[in-house]
């Protein structure tokens, strides 16, 4: 089954009082290129997380944004140095009353706060606790889980287009075969008034006369370029149905179908089949165009 390049997906998993909402973006790129938007307080779990993306998705350019909400009454991450504000407070009362002035107790309590190590900074956030990372981790992989299954849609509707696209080049084949039917006639003819042009030349060369035949008839026939043709369009619908079937080598399949059409273009020498080969090479071009957005 093909799987496009191109996919999101997006999952919210809650659990011990917090909620992970995990996106995944996926678009085209030649190789596999990840980009990671995520809390400081799991930077150090980012490999992991590139590991995870690799193994899934492949290839591609992957962009992983996290975002991190508590659901429960949670400590604020600084917190007043109780003891020793209240020691400030003391001090600062004491102060007042020896130099015989009074100060509201609001503030005595502000300027209080505003001395050295008046706040402490709590560092339980700073490091991530393992059944947050649980939590994230599922809904990370729940998202990958949904970009997967959006690429493989979009995957089979450019199987169905690439299909579509064959067909459309096999039909133009048969009618290339049809019209060379007509068309061989009309060069053996061309041939025989050269053939006689020459035997009633007074210069005529046997030996020149069999190297022009022989040129002709390799500059005219495209059978073999037909044949080979048709193997290359087989061999795209059956790489197409198997599992094996990814973008780099449905293009050079593509390369080979058209190395064969232009051949035939360029060999034919008949404005008919050059307008079928100009239909078939539209069709290529879809083919080609559409190889790149293939994992």
């Amino acid at each position: 089954m093909l799987k496009s390049m191109t996919g999101f997906g997006n999952a919210t998993v809650e659990a011990g009082g917090l909620s992970v909402t995990a996106e995944v973006k996926t678009l085209n790129s030649k190789f596999l290129d990840i980009y990671c938007r995520m809390p400081r307080q799991f930077s150090d779990k980012e490999i992991e997380l590139r590991a995870l993306l690799t193994q899934q998705l492949e290839r591609g350019k992957v962009e992983l944004s996290l975002n991190l909400a508590r659901t429960n009454a949670v400590r604020p991450s600084i917190t007043i140095n109780r003891p020793l504000v209240l020691a400030y407070v003391y001090d600062i009362k004491e102060t007042a009353n020896t130099m015989l002035m009074s100060i509201p107790d609001s503030d005595v309590l502000q300027l209080a706060l505003q001395q050295p190590n008046a706040y402490l900074s709590e560092s339980a956030d700073s490091t991530a606790d393992s059944s947050d990372w649980s939590t994230v981790v599922a809904a990370v992989q729940e998202a990958i889980r949904r970009c997967d299954g959006f690429r493989k849609q979009d995957g089979a509707v450019l199987e169905s287009k690439f299909q579509e696209y064959i067909q459309i080049i096999t039909d133009r084949l048969a009618d290339i075969e049809e019209h060379d039917v007509r068309r061989i006639p009309a060069v053996r003819d061309r041939m025989r008034n050269s053939v006689r042009e020459l035997l009633e030349s007074e210069t005529f060369d046997q030996n020149r006369f069999e190297q022009e035949l022989v040129y002709y008839v390799e500059k005219f026939d495209i059978s073999e370029e037909k044949v080979r043709l048709k193997n290359h369009l087989s061999y795209f619908l059956e790489v197409l149905a198997t599992e094996e079937a990814n973008g780099k080598k449905l293009n050079f399949i593509s390369q080979e179908i058209g190395r064969e059409i232009n051949t035939i273009g360029s060999k034919a020498n008949d404005a008919s089949i050059q307008r079928f080969v100009v239909q078939m090479k539209d069709e290529l071009e879809k083919i080609k165009e559409q190889t790149m957005n293939v994992i």
